[in-house]
């Protein structure tokens, strides 16, 4: 690659992309500088100063000075090692010698480097001030143990995007003028802002991720649930995936048995991530205590369901399943020949193969990776905030970090997605009506395609007419004026340039899509902006310059989201189609979200039915036999987390997955081996018969330190046969009655299913009415009302909860917990028309 350069660190000969930091070139090549404040993917902080180098004989923090071709790094000088030595003295100054009990000893940065450096002195000392715990929902923070590195609050806006976290005022002694003169300067830097400054917490942006408790390197930052229960050396780390969403990030089950009369019955104590390469939604981190404890098998409850599943019509289940189990399924299904149902998974299917007609392969082509190096991203259909966490981390990371320019709809607005970037500036949010997903792809299609289909072409064109408005500029206009000289009393005329406002007749062209939308020209331009200023051409200098391409080229790093509300839109086909066209004709690449944790995977594997007849048997659903994780069925079966397996992630890639817990009693394989007369021994020995022969103790499953990820494989995209796409499958775009009140089928952060429905940690969140401010007042409502909300012809009561960060006049309710019915409430699509009233 042309932009790749050469730069020796450490008489190393290293490539680089050129910019790169140098600690990034380092930590790729296996180069160890110390760093106690850098996450990567994050911007540099500048709090420990650690990382200085040598960059062509010239003192540099490594975590913010960018690599140049031939540039000679030396990691350790004489004055580097006074300066380190120096710093982490100051760490220490105060710092609680309470290691014995803190939550973070054995895996401390602050004692690696401290014995990294080899302290076994202490030069300075100032006064300490009172610095007590305070609790932050999910997790406690300790400031008299914290180091103010900010990789929790770089993370929280960096990465997460919810600004939660940020320095205040300590109020601690000032540091005596001395040590100025005296220590090293970039320790005393150091120590001065350590001084002045802890971290502070807004809590109505918090989202209970918990990415500050993985980033943080000290035991400031604990999760409430872990704190004090175990030392992290007693932990068995288990690798496993994300069980709740299609990320599938690779995530650590951290065990120990309970106690020493329970030895053989371990728990699960946390879960970790490798925060420098992965981020956990706080339903990974917190929802883990879900599992199905099974003390024997039960032969009577294994025969009745050998019985049901021999004699029914339909089999029912869900995509919270590995692919293992899918492909079992899909062996019962031909030797029984019942119906197998998974609407979630047969949605996702069908939109795919629309879709797959038009581009003509077997699957999308964008990854989370891509979503992190764009720099134009668009998300349609998707409430980011709880449908997709990772994405939505991609999406506020490529804006953070890269400058890119985002553009966000969905029906309901969102004050967090509005508050990505530098205060919004960078991302357009539409709150669009209901059901105008394809609208917004003609316009898409409109502003960045190129040889478009001729009907397609017609078609926008057709919604397009010539308005005129008035437009108020600013000219210069030449002014004389008549002065007297005091002295010689002679007049002189002087001219000069003044500014003058004047207003004319313009004409432009509109497009009527943007009605059907619900948004106006005023955004179209906002978005015409973004796209000049991806392209790197200055809006404000040149905002007469036509020569930019706003259709640009595949080398654009554009990527799109297509959510949940496009997979289920009552016109679905015509919504794949036109997604199909964007990944043809513009520089777009797509990710098409799969909903659930293995909805691809599932999609891929199973022929699916759409019809429920007959006997039903149900894997984790309800139905007249069901085998169920949960211990509310007729059988038991393990929960993802008692299970070794695999799922196909939103990258396309196959990734492993391993049990935390013991299950004592049957699997499904156990079930399949008697009704297939086949004796499989352990559900991954079908690994090897799912898209490839790889075997499951094959699968890597782990990151290198140049952040490549090393999990499973990656799927092969197939050539399809395309259709000729001369007619338009749909004009009829769906009209939404603006005075009916509309409710959406969402959920609250981190609620996912029924499994982080009893997650003791998750509790907080109930199934209810979630309205904005606005509609409180419409409704003439409170925080501790109940109403009755009515759709399809069910009628459910509800609490009503305030969501603060809710805009606009669209409501949810939540169908995380299978206890109560609210699913009922929609039928085949995301959005109902319903009643409401108080009770």
């Amino acid at each position: 690659m042309s932009n790749l350069i050469t730069m020796t660190i450490d008489g190393k000969e290293c490539q680089a992309k050129e910019g790169e930091f140098i600690l990034n070139v380092a930590r790729a090549n296996d180069i160890f500088v110390p760093a106690i404040c850098y996450q990567t993917k994050c911007s540099p902080t500048l709090a420990c100063r650690l990382c200085l180098v040598e960059a062509d004989g010239k003192q540099v923090y490594s975590c913010n000075a960018k690599s140049k071709d031939g540039m000679v790094i030396t990691t350790n000088t004489e004055n580097i090692e006074k300066e380190r030595t120096a710093i982490m003295e100051v760490y220490d100054v105060n710092h609680p010698l309470q290691c014995g009990v803190c939550d973070q000893s054995g895996e401390c940065e602050l004692q690696n480097y401290t014995l990294y450096q080899k302290l076994d002195k202490q030069s300075y000392a100032v006064r300490d001030v009172a610095r007590p715990t305070t609790n932050w929902g999910v997790m406690n923070y300790d400031p008299g143990l914290c180091i103010v590195c900010e990789k929790c609050v770089t993370v929280c806006k960096d990465m997460i995007g919810s600004n939660a976290l940020g320095t205040v005022k300590r109020g601690a002694d000032a540091l005596d003028k001395s040590f100025k003169e005296n220590m090293p300067k970039d320790a005393y830097a150091m120590w001065n802002k350590l001084n002045k400054n802890i971290i502070g917490f807004e809590e109505d942006k918090c989202i209970d991720c918990g990415e500050c408790i993985s980033v943080c390197p000290v035991g400031a930052l604990v999760s409430t649930d872990f704190q004090y229960q175990s030392n992290s050396w007693e932990l068995t780390k288990i690798p496993a995936s994300n069980p709740y969403s299609s990320d599938c990030s690779l995530m650590y089950y951290e065990v120990k048995h309970q106690s020493i009369e329970q030895n053989k019955q371990n728990k699960i104590y946390r879960v970790t991530n490798d925060a420098h390469y992965t981020s956990l939604s706080g339903a990974a981190r917190f929802g883990f205590d879900y599992s199905n404890s099974v003390e024997n098998k039960n032969e009577t409850q294994f025969t009745d369901a050998i019985d049901a599943i021999n004699n029914c019509d339909t089999f029912i289940f869900n995509s919270f399943i590995t692919n293992e189990e899918a492909h079992i399924l899909q062996l019962l299904k031909n030797k029984l020949n019942f119906k197998l149902v998974n609407q979630d998974a047969l949605n996702y299917k069908t939109f795919l193969n629309n879709y797959s007609k038009v581009t003509g392969e077997s699957l999308y082509s964008g990854t989370l990776e891509d979503a992190h190096n764009a720099k134009l991203l668009v998300s349609i259909g998707s409430y980011l905030k709880s449908d997709a966490p990772s994405a939505k981390y991609s999406f506020n990371n490529a804006i953070t970090m890269n400058k890119a320019s985002g553009i966000y709809f969905h029906a309901m607005g969102d004050t967090h997605i509005e508050g990505f970037g530098k205060k919004g500036k960078n991302i357009a949010t539409a709150i669009n009506k209901p059901f105008s997903e394809d609208a917004i792809l003609y316009l898409i299609l409109d502003i960045f395609g190129t040889s478009l289909p001729s009907n397609i072409q017609e078609y926008i064109d057709e919604q397009k007419e010539v308005r005129v408005k008035t437009v108020t500029e600013t000219i210069k206009e030449k002014v004389v004026e008549t002065v007297i000289d005091e002295e010689t009393g002679e007049s002189k005329e002087i001219s000069k340039m003044v500014p003058k406002k004047v207003s004319k007749e313009e004409e432009y062209t509109y497009t009527k899509l943007l009605d059907v939308i619900g948004t106006d020209e005023d955004f179209l331009e906002l978005i015409d902006k973004m796209a000049l200023t991806v392209q790197g051409i200055n809006i404000l200098e040149n905002t007469d310059d036509t020569s930019y391409d706003m259709k640009a080229n595949k080398n654009s790093n554009y990527v799109m989201f297509i959510g949940d509300d496009c997979i289920n839109h009552p016109n679905s086909e015509h919504i794949a189609n036109l997604v199909g066209l964007v990944e043809k004709h513009t520089p777009f690449k797509i990710i098409i979200m799969p909903s659930s944790t293995n909805t691809l995977g599932v999609s891929l594997l199973c022929d699916l039915d759409d019809e429920i007849s007959g006997k039903t048997v149900g894997l984790n659903v309800k139905s007249d036999f069901m085998l169920s994780a949960l211990g509310d069925g007729d059988i038991d079966v393990p929960a993802l987390n008692q299970q070794e397996g695999t799922f196909v992630n939103i990258n396309k890639t196959l990734v492993p997955t391993n049990a935390a817990l013991p299950y004592n009693g049957y699997t499904l394989n156990d079930i399949a081996n008697e009704i297939l007369e086949k004796n499989i021994n352990n559900t991954i020995d079908y690994t090897k018969e799912l898209f490839k022969n790889v075997d499951f103790d094959s699968l890597d499953n782990h990151f290198t330190n140049d952040w490549k990820e090393h999990r499973g494989y990656v799927l092969d995209s197939n050539k399809v046969d395309t259709i000729n796409f001369d007619e338009i499958c749909d004009k009829n775009i769906i009209d939404v009655n603006e005075e009916e009140f509309i409710i959406y089928n969402g959920n609250p952060i981190n609620q996912f299913n029924e499994f982080t429905a009893i997650a003791s940690q998750l509790q907080e969140d109930i199934v209810a009415l979630y309205v904005s401010e606005d509609t409180k007042a419409k409704l003439n409502i409170e925080s501790d009302s109940k109403v009755e909300v009515s759709s399809n012809g069910v009628s459910i009561k509800l609490d009503v909860i305030i969501d603060s960060s809710l805009v606009g006049d669209i409501s949810y309710v939540p169908t995380f917990d299978r206890r109560i019915n609210t699913n009922e409430l929609f039928v085949d699509t995301n959005f109902s028309i319903a009643k409401i009233k108080k009770v």
